[in-house]
């Protein structure tokens, strides 16, 4: 194919499949090493491609109309990451004369490329999801996939100002998950966990989250028996990335910063329970995964519908252990 100059590259909508994102990125920046490749993103995920160096910009998604508005007559590809119909409509309303991505949710007629999903893409991780992608186009995805992630110096100086420049070690909890309560571990069991830690190391806690999660923040701290900084609600995207280069471990549930947290080499206990461990487990070797292996899991449920026995059966000594396993490894 003609290597284009100009290159957009529609980010998914979500954190963990941006972080997720990263490898596919690079190998657009090794097919096309001259190009000027730009990431259409939404809001709550575009910054986190700016401490991308292969990416040379970052544009806003704002819907189907602004985002055709806003792009059109700048590229000469677009390449569809996320696979809904709305990402197609705006590249083909934009005139965008190469248009790449899975021919999903009845885009096909959309877009100028269209590879079928490859034989044993899925039931790995989603990083061969978009890989594969660019294989069905012709690009090279040989080389190793790098989903690492650099903390800009200014997000880590954020970071440290939201925990505090007083020298301590922090460890970081995350009991959040969007998508509904099944993908979160028991409350109660965040707090004898993060107690227990704190005790045995010395660390501070961290409770990270959303705005939606600062309820559930002050619940866990106010069941721990040692003192805990809330930061739900309290940090933009830069500063969370900020915030977690900063601990010394983060226990968490399968979440968009266990992802961001794996990007920046954190070691991580992730505790899996409805999700598909296989497709979107963390990516990198400081991380141990802790799941019950019960019949109906993975179930992909937003709430379970009987006992929630995938993450009932997970008990704090468990998790415990696994961090000290992975701190005396540090």
């Amino acid at each position: 194919m003609t290597a284009p100059e100009r290159v957009l590259v529609r980010a998914p909508n979500w954190l963990g499949d941006a972080v997720l994102s990263l490898p596919a990125v690079r190998d657009l920046r090794r097919s096309f090493p001259a190009a000027r490749i730009e990431v259409l993103a939404r809001p709550w995920v575009a910054p986190l491609y700016g401490a991308v160096r292969e990416v040379d910009a970052v544009r806003e998604s704002r819907g189907v109309g602004a985002d055709a508005g806003a792009v059109r007559g700048a590229f000469d590809a677009a390449v569809l990451l996320p696979n809904s119909f709305a990402a197609a409509l705006a590249v083909w309303r934009a005139g965008i004369p190469e248009r790449w991505g899975y021919a999903t949710d009845l885009r096909g007629v959309l877009l100028t490329r269209r590879p079928a999903v490859a034989a044993g893409t899925r039931g790995r991780s989603q990083v061969y999801y978009y890989r594969a992608m660019l294989a069905g186009i012709g690009l090279d995805v040989s080389a190793p996939p790098d989903a690492t992630l650099r903390c800009p110096d200014e997000w880590a100086t954020a970071g440290a100002a939201r925990l505090g420049e007083d020298g301590a070690s922090w460890i970081g909890l995350n009991p959040g998950a969007f998508f509904g309560g099944a993908k979160r571990w028991l409350p109660e069991r965040y707090a004898a966990a993060g107690e227990t830690l704190a005790r045995r190391t010395g660390a501070r806690i961290a409770i990270l989250g959303g705005p939606a999660e600062r309820p559930l923040g002050e619940a866990i701290a106010a069941a721990m028996g040692v003192p805990a900084r809330v930061l739900c609600g309290e940090t933009t995207l830069s500063e969370l990335v900020g915030v977690l280069s900063r601990l010394r471990l983060l226990v968490t549930n399968d979440s968009g910063p266990m992802h961001v947290a794996a990007a920046l080499g954190v070691p991580l206990v992730a505790v899996f329970g409805p999700t598909d461990w296989r497709e979107t487990a963390p990516v990198g070797a400081r991380h141990r995964l802790v799941r019950e292996p019960v019949h109906c899991s993975p179930c992909l449920l937003r709430e379970c519908p009987i006992d929630h026995r995938c993450m009932r059966r997970v008990g704090v000594d468990r998790v415990v252990a696994e961090a000290r396993a992975l701190l005396d490894e540090s």
